[in-house]
């Protein structure tokens, strides 16, 4: 996939899981509002509540990076084609699952694994609240934010196999980005303004962008091969020679 496509895909996809989040982290991020010290009017103070956001987002950057800076590494040293194409079709079907996801024909995708790491980072969370200081809420939207959701999972493997350290963060940043406004919304108790985010169209977007990675992904080497012209343009784990 190109990086506008995986990038434009996954800040919709933050955007179109605005509503999920809102069930998955919102009561979270809600109740940050009230675990956060307040403002003088009792209200909850808004640079804590930014920092969850701040927190969550960089910890999917940064997991991002490491996962798919060692992936490429690994793929590298292997050089094997075989590899690359099993790699590219995995990245079909983690691109169409996604796009699944988005259309709502299907439940998460990624949610399995969410299962298997939050047991471990649930206990980190809950000894950070009540949350303080800004520190401290960057670290609890770093923790908070690996909650069992299959809209994160399932992106995150998807930077992974780009196969490229700043590829990867980019692709869960925009996504971090496209879920922040809605959270930052419920936090101070918008939920109507929220659901904005969420919508219909918004998600059809974002599941036609999935979709058209997905197949550009799977059959970018047949595209080369009829154009060679395209291959700057076409997934990264085309390995086809664009001057044979």
């Amino acid at each position: 996939m190109t990086g506008t496509l995986t990038l434009g895909a996954a800040f919709l996809l933050g955007l179109a899981a605005s509503g999920h989040c809102m069930v998955m982290c919102g009561g979270i991020s809600a109740a940050l509002g009230l675990a956060t010290a307040t403002r003088s009017d009792g209200r909850p103070r808004a640079a804590l509540l930014v920092a969850y956001q701040l927190g969550r987002t960089l910890a999917y950057v940064i997991v991002a990076a490491l996962l798919g800076g060692a992936l490429g590494v690994f793929v590298g040293w292997l050089d094997i084609d075989a590899v690359r194409t099993a790699l590219r079709v995995v990245s079909a079907v983690a691109l169409c699952a996604a796009a699944l996801v988005a259309f709502g024909a299907t439940r998460d995708a990624g949610s399995w694994i969410g299962r298997l790491v939050w047991p471990r980072l649930a206990p980190i969370g809950r000894s950070l609240l009540p949350v303080t200081s800004v520190s401290r809420a960057i670290a609890f939207g770093m923790v908070w934010g690996f909650m069992p959701c299959g809209f994160v999972y399932t992106v995150l493997v998807i930077a992974a196999l780009s196969l490229d350290a700043l590829h990867a963060a980019g692709t869960m940043l925009a996504f971090g980005l496209g879920t922040a406004p809605a959270m930052v919304a419920v936090a101070f108790g918008a939920r109507r303004a929220s659901r904005l985010a969420g919508g219909v169209r918004g998600k059809r977007i974002a599941g036609a962008f999935l979709m058209t990675s997905a197949v550009l992904t799977l059959f970018a080497p047949q595209i080369v091969a009829a154009a060679p012209w395209l291959h700057p343009w076409m997934p990264y784990l085309c390995a086809v020679n664009p001057g044979r």
